[in-house]
């Protein structure tokens, strides 16, 4: 039962945090001579993440939000997210701030640790244990800097036309999760 929970947040995590359909970007950053530090970049996106899964339901008390309505709006951020990658739009315009540059400031926040993947730990929280999330977000970790650390290795072997199938893929996959979420929620 562990093991499928674990699984299951991963595969989640996996498809908001969407590394694969980020590689466009990342490779972008690098041929443009932004310096990528993977680890500082993952360290940075993983604190993020802790923090929100400890702190975010007192941050929304702070708001006095329930954690149901901060699940549904995330279900909406994360299927517009889906939208995003299936049809090629860009709703989310988080990359286009000026100065933006360097591990920290896109590739940690907004890119690995960004809106969509903070609402679904906090998502996540209302339906698994903090133990499981933590793992799942400790795997996703290990995945990012991996990917990081294989950015200009991997833009001389994946082709565009691999890497806008796998955006469209996880982007179904978003969808999908959007909507369970959603019902889950209102109570559907």
């Amino acid at each position: 039962m562990i093991l499928k929970a674990v699984i299951s947040i991963s595969l989640i995590l996996f498809s908001v945090i969407d590394i694969p359909g980020s590689l466009p970007v990342l490779i972008d950053l690098k041929k443009k001579g932004i310096a990528i530090e993977p680890f500082v970049a993952t360290l940075t996106a993983g604190a993020l993440m802790v923090a929100f899964l400890f702190f975010g339901v007192s941050i929304l008390g702070l708001f006095h939000i329930e954690i149901s309505s901060f699940a549904l709006a995330g279900s909406l951020i994360i299927f517009l997210i889906g939208l995003e990658m299936i049809l090629g739009i860009r709703i989310f315009r988080d990359l286009d701030q000026e100065g933006a540059s360097g591990s920290i400031v896109p590739i940690a926040f907004p890119l690995v640790a960004g809106a969509g993947t903070l609402t679904t730990i906090l998502s996540l929280k209302s339906q698994f244990e903090t133990n499981h999330i933590l793992i799942a977000i400790g795997i996703n970790l290990v995945i990012v800097y991996a990917v990081l650390r294989a950015t200009g290795w991997l833009s001389r072997v994946m082709s565009e036309t691999v890497l806008s199938s796998l955006r469209k893929i996880f982007g179904i996959i978003l969808l999908a999760i959007a909507i369970q979420m959603f019902k889950t929620n209102v109570g559907l």
